[in-house]
């Protein structure tokens, strides 16, 4: 300990010495790491903003420091000047490289390299207003023999438009972005024994390590210097090196694995044993079965409520019948929920920030489905027949057991976007769990949500309280398509949420054609003509091509619900440091659960006097389109998807956790409630 003490004053000598000698060393009169500041959109939009870009060229010899800078050198030094209105986050670094000096663990970047900011502009700024952003910088230039302090100061222009990226930089800030670590979004926790910090770290096996090292963005828990040692254990990568001089205390940290692959950690000492691999497994499991039961009773499954009707009527055909379409139900439930299950472990590995639910962050998955459901819609009115079309919703109507089958795949995949009880802590542990036991869990959930068709298939007292087929499900038929164009109004309104107003009209524009060539096909069935399904094919494919070519325009972002501040993690930690109570919960426009519980206990007016009147500050995160800093903070939290609620009591950090279903009256009781 006594060595490095003398190595850090030695250190600090000598950058107190160096601008006095600066003249005399090697690089004295020029710029020895060169630097530019660039803007992603040269137009960002009011209450919105764009991603800043310091771009760092070391000349070769030469190198920058990261921001915890090891046992020597120092971290740039940032000073922003900024019009009103105008807010700049903290930079985000790319992953560092390790440069060892005898004894000293510097980390540094020897290479071009680039820090992002996301600069944040309020609301209410004209478009035109032309925004000056200046930086002056302060940073270390060093080589083996010789370091240099060196000053920048770096400007330009925006002016608030409505977002257009600047396309001649569009590769430079994707090159940019790729060189940032990836939020793990999993809990890390760490022992401490004999002076040896061991930190878990869940990394599924599949992920390649070429050289991977451990590097500590704050605290000091780990000897910067001392030599790491890694292990895999099945989906858990251990890492194990000497303790520093705050063993105990929580750090972030960055662990770069190779390959351009990083990922940032939060990581906590481990207070007691962790539970058992199996009994996590079984309370997972278990939890996921009783979600998916509970799942039935949601919001989310309205839409799909004609379906499960119709199956359930051609249920009634016998048991024998019954329990082959329950089994092939339960098939296309549980195959489908493993198989998003399994993308977005796959697209977690990678790196992807994403959560339960991701597909319907995609707006040309809405639209996909939107025509599905079209299709679904006209035939149940009776437009036309899909006995002769062989693809798409036409495999849900088909008698026997695929199309209980495709049934119950389509179910599971619009029944998904919501959390219900029980189900979120399960699918939370599913993503930390190994692959295997994390598909196991996404399979409960879809046994879940079959369970009560499985029972009806296979229970015969449940089956004579059935009605018996006959002409009454014609009628039926025909009342049940009312759902399913509710269903396409519903999915129309989520895509204007998330794409521009003409890829909307052109959507709309796509169904219409789509109509347009069933309803030909319907006639040319009911006048017996050959290849009557033509028409439809035609107007599918040009309805999805169309459709999918405009879809990617995005909107312009949404304005913020009165009274209601955006989630921004930073801004949350002043808040709960005050004397207000804070009220955050996190929503999605495609979640009917979210929408429900906004309506009846959030967007109230009696909900609105007791929080004016109790002082409540009331923070909404919008994860329609997906956003990786939400989604790391779901997984904080345990949940994988939306909805969650979080109350904070003044005083305490610790929030307490709502229930995923609200009633009337539960926020008021809280704002009344307080201390």
């Amino acid at each position: 300990m006594k060595i490095n003490t003398l190595k850090r004053q030695l250190l600090a000598l000598c950058l107190t010495l160096t601008p006095l000698l600066a003249a005399a060393m090697p690089g004295a009169g020029e710029t020895l790491i060169a630097s530019s500041l660039h803007a992603a959109s040269p137009t960002p939009s009011a209450h919105g903003g764009t991603t800043l870009a310091i771009a760092m060229t070391p000349q070769p010899g030469w190198h920058g420091y990261w921001k915890q800078p090891g046992d020597a050198g120092l971290a740039p030094q940032l000073t922003w000047h900024l019009p009103a209105g105008v807010s700049v986050g903290e930079p985000a670094y790319p992953l560092p490289q390790t440069q060892r000096f005898g004894g000293i663990m510097n980390h540094v970047y020897g290479e071009p390299y680039a820090l992002l900011a996301e600069l944040t502009i309020a609301e209410g700024i004209p478009v035109g207003t032309p925004l000056p952003i200046r930086l002056d910088m302060q940073y270390l230039a060093c080589r083996d023999d010789a370091c240099v302090p060196e000053r920048a100061s770096l400007q330009t222009t925006l002016r608030v438009g409505h977002g257009e990226p600047d396309v001649a930089l569009a590769a430079d800030f994707t090159k940019w972005r790729q060189a940032l670590p990836r939020p793990l979004g999993a809990p890390v926790s760490f022992t401490v024994q004999q002076q040896r910090l061991r930190l878990e770290v869940p990394l599924p096996a599949d992920i390649p390590l070429d050289k991977p090292h451990l590097f500590r963005a704050s605290g000091h828990a780990i000897v910067d210097a001392a030599p790491q040692h890694f292990e895999r254990q099945g989906d858990l990568l251990i890492v194990e090196t000497q303790a520093g001089a705050t063993p105990t205390e929580p750090f972030q940290a960055t662990l770069v694995l190779g390959h351009g692959l990083g990922l940032s950690l939060d990581a906590r000492l481990a207070t007691a044993p962790q539970e058992h691999g199996v009994t996590a497994l079984l309370l997972a499991l278990a939890g996921a079965i009783a979600g998916g039961l509970l799942l039935n009773l949601m919001p989310c499954v309205f839409p799909i409520l004609s379906l499960k009707a119709m199956s359930l009527a051609r249920a009634g055909t016998g048991a024998r019948t019954a329990r082959r379409e329950a089994l092939a139900y339960t098939a296309g439930v549980m195959v489908t929920c493993m198989a998003l299950g399994g993308v977005l472990l796959a697209l977690r590995a990678g790196g992807a920030q994403l959560g339960w639910a991701f597909q319907l962050q995609d707006p040309r998955m809405i639209l996909l489905l939107l025509l599905l459901t079209c299709v679904i819609a006209f035939n149940m009115a009776g437009l036309f027949e899909l006995s002769s079309v062989d693809t798409g919703a036409g495999l849900t109507r088909r008698d026997g057991a695929t199309g209980a089958f495709w049934t119950g795949a389509l179910a599971a995949f619009v029944a998904t976007p919501c959390t219900g009880p029980f189900m979120a802590a399960a699918l939370g542990t599913a993503l930390i769990l190994p692959s295997a036991a994390g598909m196991l869990v996404f399979a409960g959930l879809g046994f879940g949500i079959a369970l009560p068709f499985l029972l009806l298939g296979f229970t015969p007292a449940l089956q004579r309280m059935m009605p018996k087929p006959g002409p009454w499900m014609a009628t039926l038929r025909r009342l049940l398509a009312i759902p399913m164009f509710l269903t396409m109004l519903a999915l129309l309104w989520v895509l204007g949420q998330q794409v521009s107003v003409n890829a909307l009209t052109a959507s709309v524009g796509c169904a219409m054609l789509l109509a347009l060539g069933l309803w030909l096909t319907g006639l040319r069935q009911r006048a017996l003509k050959p290849m009557a399904w033509l028409p439809a094919l035609l107007a599918a494919v040009l309805s999805i091509a169309l459709g999918l070519s405009q879809v990617t325009e995005r909107s312009v972002p949404t304005q913020p619900v009165a009274n209601q501040l955006p989630f921004d993690e930073a801004k949350l930690e002043p808040l709960l440091a005050g004397d207000k109570p804070v009220f955050l919960y996190f929503t999605a426009d495609w979640c009917m659960t979210c929408k429900v519980n906004e309506q009846v206990a959030i967007d109230r007016d009696a909900t609105h006097e007791a929080f004016a009147k109790a002082g409540v500050v009331v923070m909404r995160g919008d994860w329609t389109r997906g956003d990786a800093a939400i989604t790391a903070f779901l997984a904080r939290h345990g949940r994988s998807g939306v909805p969650l609620y979080l109350w904070y009591t003044p005083g305490q950090r610790k929030p307490r956790v709502l229930p995923q279903v609200l009633g009337p009256n539960t926020l008021i009781a809280l704002a009344h409630a307080r201390p």
